[in-house]
Formats: structure tokens, sequence, C-alpha cells
């Protein structure tokens, strides 16, 4: 599918430049339920029958594993990328395209819990096409993984037993496993050995990387990305380091604005190893999650340089390896330069770029208190007695809302400026449905949640959250009304798909009430709809209507520019040149650069919120440990 021209298309389907427009799956016809057959006996059959499939290279076989509709979506398992392939000549020309056929060499049940053990299932939204669903266990000709099917009958096929989706993704390298549970390190070296340094000396001198060590992999940012990807990596003994220009772990999130708190729930934002406790709460606060992630790195040992900022940096092409001159200030306030050349670099900086500032003409003769941009925001002042001041947010997405709510709290008068639609759904309703089952109390496992949620194709995800969306918006009608009369445009994400489709496809655009949205109907917070900033005035803005708006703040909640941006910024504009778009869906309906090689040997992109760090950040070790082994060349499929 081509990209999509940004012009072209209504402003909540747009998507991030050079892009593809997802098209939502089907759902299949089907006309009988599995009630009355052995579930186990119908997962374990079809499985084995692929195997033997695969392994025969049988591709006709092959074929009839699938329903016409049918998605396989996989993970480093049939190659070292992700790929979502749909209906079966697409999965078996994919498959004769390897040199040697699958490199999936065996598919079976997963019974090893009660989520996990094959079951009736639905295959739809609404309950009405029920199937089997099954875990699985995968073996690879280089590692082991897991996966998830959902089986359907086919009535156009006898009645067979065949796929709908399919997920298969790597878990872990044969002979390279993780130094967790059972490959736990042992801690002590016993007997005499003179002059042998303690734990603590021996953190000390890892973290600092003193003598000759050297980091294999260097990573630019201690937020959620750059701290979970480093704990994979150091699970698979690759030496790594972190690197922030921020005083402490936990600054990204403990400077921004005063109110804020996650919008996502605990069950959703676990890290890998070390989950959050049982009476942490609901929706974490950001100075909360600054120091979550302070003991985090500790508890981990990650080694993590603050105060540090790259000074230059060079890729050598023959020796596959980074030159990086950093200066990182010490504890005791020196300057220390360090030249590094690790073999990969990871930029972690969040999903999102350079935060996105327009330049409107007036700005340098604004006269108020304040005028900035969203991450520059620390809060609402305290009013002086008798003292009323005007604020004007730009933008109506989570920030803006959030920063409005803040400013009323502070008895401001405040104006959000909408420019074109927002998607609201209350985070009560937001959670009932598309968290519900998977992501709560008592819920499953948080990899198996996670199994579950990324089995799905994104253009089946976007299927299932159409008819999710329409529910959402039953739930949250009265808001929703009262939203439309106070003069706030709504809409329902791209083709109604609603939040998470908004989230993929542009990174933005959508507001998860926790509030404001109460205060806007209630005429607390005022709306201006619809129109462009013409000028900033010395105390005001003037719209392109002739309209204009008095202001002592303004604040441009406007969101962020792309990673690749940013990548020019550090690195260069060589590298920013050669490295592709990041975010948004590509052709096959997977997300772009992120996670993935990028183009640039050595160069790595790596963002997004918890969960997705949480799940990704073994995706990106595996690659890394895999090129390090020898295991896997970059120009590998």
């Amino acid at each position: 599918m081509a990209a999509a021209a940004v012009d072209s298309i209504p402003s909540y389907n747009r998507s991030e430049p050079g892009s593809c427009q997802l098209k939502a799956a089907s759902y299949p016809s089907v006309a009988s339920s599995p009630s009355s057959d052995d579930v186990n006996a119908v997962a374990s059959e079809w499985a084995a029958a692929l195997t033997k499939a695969l392994s025969d290279q049988d591709y006709a076989a092959i074929e009839r594993h699938f329903l016409p509709e049918a998605c396989w979506r996989d993970q480093l398992g049939l190659s070292w990328d992700y790929h979502t392939l749909q209906g079966p000549e697409k999965i078996v020309s994919f498959l004769k395209s390897g040199p040697k056929g699958s490199r999936i060499k065996s598919i079976a049940i997963d019974s090893s819990n009660s989520t996990r053990q094959p079951c009736v299932s639905a295959v739809d939204y609404r309950g009405t096409i029920n199937g089997v669903a099954s875990f699985l266990t995968i073996e690879t000709d280089v590692g082991r993984g897991r996966g998830l099917v959902r089986l359907v009958k086919d009535s156009k096929d006898n009645g067979r037993w065949k796929a709908f989706t399919l997920f298969t993704t790597m878990h872990e390298l044969k002979g390279h496993e993780e130094t967790t549970k059972a490959n736990r390190p042992l801690g002590v070296d016993h007997g005499g050995h003179p002059g042998r340094k303690n734990w603590q000396e021996r953190r000390v001198a890892m973290e600092n990387f003193e003598g000759d060590t050297e980091p294999v992999v260097l990573i630019i940012g201690a937020g959620q990305g750059g701290l979970t990807s480093a704990a994979r990596l150091q699970q698979l003994k690759i030496p790594t380091l972190i690197v922030d220009r921020n005083p402490r772990v936990g600054d990204n999130w403990r400077n921004r604005y005063h109110q804020l708190v996650l919008h996502d729930p605990v069950w959703y934002d676990h890290l890998p190893y070390v989950p959050f406790p049982s009476h942490w709460p609901v929706f974490t606060p950001k100075d909360k999650l600054a120091e979550w992630f302070e003991s985090y790195a500790k508890t981990l040992e990650l080694n993590v340089w603050t105060s540090t900022t790259i000074i230059d940096s060079d890729w050598d092409e023959e020796k596959c390896q980074w030159t990086v001159k950093l200066e990182r200030k010490t504890a005791s306030g020196e300057v220390e330069k360090r030249t590094l050349h690790p073999r990969h670099v990871v930029q972690a900086t969040g999903h999102s770029g350079e935060k996105q500032f327009p330049q409107i003409k007036g700005m340098d003769s604004f006269a108020g208190d304040r005028l900035c941009h969203s991450s520059e925001f620390k809060g609402a002042r305290m009013m002086k007695e008798g003292e009323k001041k005007k604020a004007i947010v730009v933008g109506c997405c989570n920030s803006g809302h959030d920063i409005a709510q803040d400013f009323y709290e502070h008895d401001y008068d405040v104006t959000i400026i909408q420019r074109s639609s927002t998607y609201v759904m209350s985070s009560k309703a937001g959670l009932d449905v598309l968290l519900a089952g998977l992501y709560e109390e008592g819920g499953p496992e948080t990899e198996d949640a996670d199994l579950i949620f990324m089995s799905f194709p994104n253009k089946m995800l976007k299927r299932l959250h159409m008819d999710a969306t329409e529910d959402i918006a039953e739930r949250d009608k009265e808001m929703l009304s009262g939203l439309e009369k106070a003069g706030f445009k709504t809409d329902k994400g791209p083709d109604d798909a609603g939040f998470f489709m908004k989230y993929f496809q542009r990174g933005g655009g959508y507001y998860i009430d926790v509030g404001a949205s109460q205060l806007i109907i209630d005429g607390k917070i005022k709306i201006k709809q619809g129109q462009e900033i013409e000028e900033v005035k010395p105390h005001g803005l003037l719209f392109a209507d002739g309209t204009e708006l008095p202001a002592d703040e303004i604040i441009f909640a406007t969101g962020y520019e792309n990673m690749r941006g940013t990548a020019g910024k550090i690195f260069g504009k060589e590298l920013a040149d050669r490295v592709k778009d990041v975010w948004g869906f590509d052709e096959e309906g997977e997300l772009r650069t992120m996670w993935r090689r990028t183009g640039h040997p050595g160069f790595w992109f790596f963002g997004g919120n918890l969960a997705l760090c949480r799940y990704f950040s073994r995706m990106l070790a595996l690659q890394i440990k895999a090129l390090e082994e020898g295991i896997m060349k970059y120009e590998d499929p």
C-alpha cells in the first residue's frame, strides 16, 4: 500500500510522514462452533501437522493450514526482523525465500498453565465467532520461542481447522540463555584468592569501565527505554553503558510538569525482572516513577553515567565500531573526558524526538510571565491574594489537558486551543474495555498478557478496536455529548479504531480523561476551536479569524518531532540521512524502524511506553546478542 499524503486525509487519520495507512483485517466467515471438539486434540494435531509440513517444505500442505484471510505475525523466529504475512500465498512465498526454508523447526502446544492451554476462544470482539486458541512453544535453528494460534473451522473446506492468526516470537538463543533463575550467578568465588576484590569494589570498577574495559553497547538516555534494554543486555552478558545528560536517573520524568501522573495502570507498566510491588498505586505519579527508575538501576546493577554528554562521534565502517567522545561530570564536580569504542549505539531518548515548538510571528515580543513548550513547563504558579492570571494552552492531547487542569486548580482563567479534533476516552472506560482480562488485578502473568496482546497483527487489532471504540463511546456518551456542546471537537481515531491506532499511527492526537473533560463541559476550562494562531501579541494571541485572547502565560503542548531528527542533532546529518523514518506503520502493518535494524549498522532506535519497552527490550537484546555471537549478520533477511 502506498504511503498516504498527509494533506489528503482528515486529521484523525493522519500518520507519520512516509508511513502507510493500515487497512483493518476482516473477521473470518465460519459456520460452526468448536464446542463439541476436543480443543487439546484440535490444537495438537494442527501444530504437529504444520511442523511436519515445514520440515518437509511441503508448501501446498502449509497453505492448507491457513484461512484465506489468515495472518502469520512473526518476531525474529522466521527471520531477523518483524513481519506480518497476510494470506497463505504470502506466507508460502516468504518461506520459499529463505535459503534453507523455514527457520522455525517445530511448533507445539503449551499447556504449562491455565492461561496457556488450549481453550475455546472468540476470534472477534463481540464473541460471535468461536474458535480454539492455544499458546505455543517453538524451536528455531538457533533459538527457542513462544507463540499463540487462533484456529477456526473453514466451512468451505469440510470444516477443516485452520489458523486465522498465528504469532511466533523468539524468546532465547540456544547456548546464550539469560542469567536468571537456574542460570543465576553464584555471587561468590569460594576458596583462597589473595588480593581479590569484594562486590562493592568490583561493582565500582565495572560501572566506571576501569582499566581497558569498554562497553559493547552504548545507550543514550536513562528513561524506560534505556533502562529496560540495558537490563536485558546485561542478562545476556553484553557489557553495556547508559549515559544521560541529567544529574540523576529518573530526571526525564522528575523534571516534567508538576501534576503529571501516568495514564496507564500499574499492571500494564511493569519493568523486566523487577515488577512493581503489590501495594503500588494503580496510576503512578511522575516523581514516584523517577524514584523507582533510580532504584531499578541500582538493583539490577546497571552501568549509568549521569551528567554526561556526547561531544563527538564517528562510525568506522571497516571496523564496525564507533568512536564516541564523552564529557562526564563526576560526583566530585570534576569534568572527566572519555573516549569509548562501542560496537552498538542505542538511541533511547524516547519514541518522540526534539520538542515540536512552532515559530510564530511575534514570539519574541511576548511580555507575559511565561511562553514555553510543555516539556519545559514545571507547573502552574501559586497566585497571590487577589491576583488573577490568564493562561492559554495550545494543544489538546494528554499533556495539554493535564496542564490546563493544573492551571485551573491554581485559579487561572485558562483556555485550551484546539485546532482540529481529539480522540477522548475516560480512563475507566479505556481500562475496562481495552485492558480488561489482560492487564488487571488477578490477570495473567505479565509475559502471558504481553504475548496475547502482541499475538494480534496490527491489522486485526485495528478491526477489534473498531468495535471496542464503539463500546467505549457508548460508556462515555454523556461525557462526549457534553464536550460537543462545549465546542470541543472529538473523533474516533483512524477509521474509528480509537486510542491504540492513533498512538501507533502518529504517536498522539488523544486524551485519556482523568478530570479535564468535565472541567471543559462545565466551562471551567474554555475552548478556542478550529482557528490557527496568526501572531503572538505582547499580551496574548491573535487568531486567523481576527479574534484575540489575552494571556499571561502561553504553553505549547504541541508534541515532539521524529526520533530521526534527534539522531541528526546528536550524531550528524550523515547518520540521519542513512537511517529510516521512525514510527507509523510499514506496508505489512509493523511499526517502522523502532526496536529493529535502522539502515545504519551498529545504530538502533528504542522508545515507547513502559509496556512496549518491557516487551521489545528482549527483542532488541536478542538481535544484538546474535550479531555479537556471529549467529546473525546485519545484512541477513
